[in-house]
């Protein structure tokens, strides 16, 4: 168990990160409390603000990593001063703007570990410079199909994407999913690609207009672990299950959070609240073991965070 390291104090700076086509994306970098173990990428959910996962970035920094958090274009600090005609793809994210954030903290020669949450998760196989990552771990990551979901969730869904969602896109010109208190407002692009996707069990991997997904996702070879909780109403366990079967070729580890009984719901957000600290400690603990050189004793780890 990691000692407590609630007290520290961290410093952070707001960074701009140049997308892989120029765009400019709002960061925020925190800085490793000693001497740093590794730099780590905060990969959000969609719509997720990157501010959501401060209480995680800080820390995970208090632990002694790096911590970089990223607004995708067209959210958070990333977003231009209105969203009405504002052109992208879905893709972008994982394409130009994740690219170039690795790229940034691939450069200054320590283990670079990757925490998805969500398209944090799907993210991984899009990366043109995925093999520069030491390993990864993703919580929340599903196929995002309503018929993967508990059956209350699902109809919520079916409701969302065809009757609700498109006419307030028609109306406000873009994602407006705020009026419904779901997240931030996302561009046309994203919920273009976004709904298609979901109309299928296995996402975009059933899509024929992208054949080329599965040679991206088959050429992943990092160590990657996906945990979802059993309570999570869009990626429960066989959602997740049917996303990740695309990481053919990278060691994966499966796991399943078992929500306690009287303690709060862990739903699709609770894996960043405070109370998941333990879910936090295991992540980090676990993506050290994935960098350690096969036959190393596990008890290394346990050494370095006394």
């Amino acid at each position: 168990m990691a000692a407590d390291v609630s007290s520290i104090e961290i410093r952070s700076e707001k960074v701009t990160i140049v997308a892989r086509d120029g765009y400019l994306l709002g960061a925020n970098r925190f800085h490793a409390h000693g001497q740093a173990k590794g730099n780590l990428l905060v990969a959000g959910g969609t719509g997720v603000p990157q501010r959501f996962y401060r209480r995680f970035a800080e820390y995970v920094a208090r632990r002694g990593f790096n911590v970089l958090t990223v607004d995708y274009r067209g959210t958070g600090e990333s977003k231009p001063a209105t969203l009405k005609g504002f052109e992208m793809s879905y893709l972008d994210w994982p394409e130009k703007d994740l690219p170039a954030a690795v790229d940034l903290l691939s450069q200054e020669g320590l283990p670079l570990y990757w925490v998805g949450h969500s398209f944090g998760g799907h993210a991984i196989g899009m990366l043109p410079n995925h093999d520069r990552l030491t390993a990864c771990y993703s919580f929340g990551s599903g196929a995002g199909w309503a018929g993967w979901m508990p059956n209350a969730e699902a109809l919520k869904i079916r409701l969302f994407w065809n009757v609700i969602m498109p006419v307030i896109v028609a109306w406000k010109g873009y994602m407006a999913w705020s009026l419904l208190g779901m997240g931030d407002d996302l561009p046309r692009g994203v919920y273009r690609d976004w709904k298609r996707w979901c109309k299928y069990p296995h996402y975009y991997f059933d899509d024929p207009t992208m054949p080329h997904v599965h040679a991206r996702y088959a050429a992943v070879k990092t160590p990657c672990a996906f945990v979802t909780s059993r309570d999570d109403p869009w990626a429960p366990p066989q959602s997740r299950d049917a996303f990740v079967k695309g990481y053919v070729n990278a060691p994966l580890t499966l796991y399943d959070i078992e929500p306690a009984a009287g303690k709060p719901v862990i739903g699709h957000m609770g894996y960043f609240r405070p109370e998941a600290q333990p879910f936090w400690d295991e992540a980090l603990n676990w993506l050290q073991q994935a960098a350690l050189p096969v036959g190393q004793e596990a008890t290394s780890l346990a050494a370095s965070d006394n």
